[in-house]
C-alpha cells in the first residue's frame, strides 16, 4: 500500500506538487484524489454509480428507498407545524435520482407538502447540475440549487430538512497509527518509484484530542481514520436550519465500535467497476476511496450545534418503522407477472437484509433542532431510540 506507479495524469500532478512542496498528509492526498477541479474522481466526466460506475447505493436498488424516505419528510413537515414553506435540501444530490424518487413520491402521495415544497440541491460537482435539471424536469418549479460553499458560509437558512445517503464516506479523512513512540499521522511522500508513506508527528493537536474525546486507545501497530471535516459539516447544517431535521444515511459505527482492536488495518476501502481493494495509490482519481464514518462524532458535533439526536439505528429498521412492508405488498400486488414481483421482492430484499445486503451495513442517524421529543414514523414498533 505505501507505493505505486504514476498510471494516472492526476497521479503524476499530485507527485509532482509532492516533489515541489514537500510530503502531505493523507487527507490532502485524498482530498486531491476525489475531488481535484476536472480530474479528481467525483469532480470528472463519467458514470460512478450503478450498473455501469464503480459501486450501488441503496437508492440505485429500488425506488422503494426514496419513496420510504418521503414518508419520514413528510412526518417531519407536520411534526413542524405544516408550515407554508419547507426546504428539503440533499447534500451530495448526485445525478438527481433520490430527488426524482422523493420528489414523484411526494407530488403523489402528499399533495399539500408538494405544494410548499422547495427541493434544494447541494452538490461540489457543477456540471451535475444540468443532468439534475433534465431528470427532475417536471418538478422545475420545486426546485433550487446551492453549493457546499454556500452551505459551509452560512448563506443558507431555511425551516426544513437536510438528507444525505453516503456523503460522509466520501470526506478526506486523516490517517494515524498508534507507534512505540505513540502517535503518528501517515503522511504521503514521493521518490522516484510514486508514492510513499511516512509516518510523521500528528498535523494538528486535533487528531489526539479526537481521540481522547471519544476514548479511542488504538493497539500498536493498529491504523485509524480520524474525519475532522464531519463535525464541521454538521455544524454547518444545524446553522442553516431554522427549525427541522437533519437525516444522515451511511455506512459506519459508534466509536467503540469503529475503532475496535479487530479492525487494526481501519476501514478505507477503494472502489473500481464494482471490486474492491486497500490501496488508494493506484488508479489515482479513477477510483472512489472510501472510509466507514463515527457517528459518534456526528451525534456530539450536532449536540454542540443544537442538534438533538433523536434516532439512530440499522437501515432495515429505518425502513420496516417507515413503512417498507406495506409498501412490498402493494408492489407485489400491482405487479404485472410473476417476473416482476420477484424483482420487487429481491431487490427489497437486498435493502434490509444483514450480511450481503444493505440492512445492518447501512446506518441512519435523525437529528432535530427546535423540535421536542418528536415521535417519528421510524419509532413505530421497529423503532430502536438513542
Amino acid at each position: 500500500m505505501a507505493e505505486a506507479a504514476a498510471t494516472t495524469k492526476l497521479a503524476e500532478i499530485i507527485l509532482k506538487r509532492i516533489r515541489s512542496r514537500g510530503d502531505i498528509t493523507f487527507a490532502s492526498f485524498m482530498e486531491s484524489a476525489l475531488y481535484e477541479p476536472d480530474l479528481g474522481y467525483y469532480t470528472s466526466p463519467g458514470r460512478k454509480v450503478g450498473a455501469e460506475g464503480d459501486f450501488y447505493t441503496s437508492m440505485n436498488v429500488h425506488s422503494a428507498f426514496g419513496r420510504l424516505i418521503s414518508r419520514e419528510i413528510g412526518r417531519f413537515w407536520e411534526l413542524l407545524g405544516c408550515p407554508d414553506s419547507f426546504t428539503v435540501a440533499e447534500a451530495g444530490a448526485g445525478g438527481g435520482q433520490l430527488a426524482q424518487d422523493i420528489l414523484d413520491a411526494v407530488s403523489e402521495e402528499n399533495v399539500g407538502l408538494y405544494a410548499v415544497l422547495t427541493y434544494r440541491l447541494i452538490e461540489k460537482e457543477p456540471s451535475l447540475k444540468e443532468a439534475q435539471a433534465s431528470r427532475l424536469e417536471r418538478h422545475a418549479e420545486r426546485l433550487a440549487w446551492s453549493s457546499p460553499q454556500e452551505l459551509a458560509d452560512g448563506q443558507l437558512k431555511f425551516t426544513g430538512c437536510i438528507i444525505s445517503n453516503e456523503l460522509f464516506d466520501a470526506m478526506p479523512v486523516h490517517l494515524v497509527e498508534m507507534t512505540e513512540d505513540g502517535l503518528k499521522e501517515v503522511f504521503v511522500s514521493a521518490d522516484a518509484s510514486g508514492f510513499r508513506e511516512r509516518l510523521l508527528p500528528p498535523s494538528t493537536p486535533e487528531l489526539d484530542a479526537y481521540l481522547r474525546t471519544f476514548d479511542v486507545r488504538l493497539m500498536p501497530g493498529q491504523r485509524a481514520e480520524i474525519n475532522l471535516a464531519a463535525p464541521t459539516w454538521i455544524a454547518c447544517a444545524a446553522a442553516a436550519l431554522e427549525r427541522g431535521f437533519v437525516l444522515t444515511i451511511d455506512y459506519g459505527y459508534l466509536s467503540d465500535e469503529l475503532y475496535t482492536p479487530q479492525r487494526r488495518n481501519g476501514t478505507l476501502l477503494c472502489y473500481h467497476k464494482h471490486s474492491t481493494n486497500e490501496d488508494p495509490y493506484r488508479l489515482v482519481g479513477e477510483q472512489d476511496i472510501t472510509t466507514h464514518i463515527n457517528f459518534s462524532s456526528l451525534v456530539e458535533a450536532g449536540k454542540e450545534a443544537g442538534l438533538a439526536a433523536v434516532w439512530y439505528g440499522e437501515q432495515y429498521r429505518f425502513l420496516l418503522g417507515v413503512g417498507l412492508m406495506e409498501e412490498l405488498m402493494q408492489l407485489v400486488a400491482q405487479a404485472k407477472d410473476e417476473h416482476e414481483s420477484l424483482k420487487h421482492r429481491l431487490a427489497i430484499k437486498k435493502l434490509m437484509m444483514p450480511e450481503g445486503g444493505m440492512g445492518d451495513t447501512f446506518k441512519v442517524l435523525i437529528q432535530a433542532k427546535g423540535v421536542q421529543d418528536p415521535q417519528l414514523l421510524c419509532m413505530r414498533k421497529w423503532g430502536m431510540g438513542l
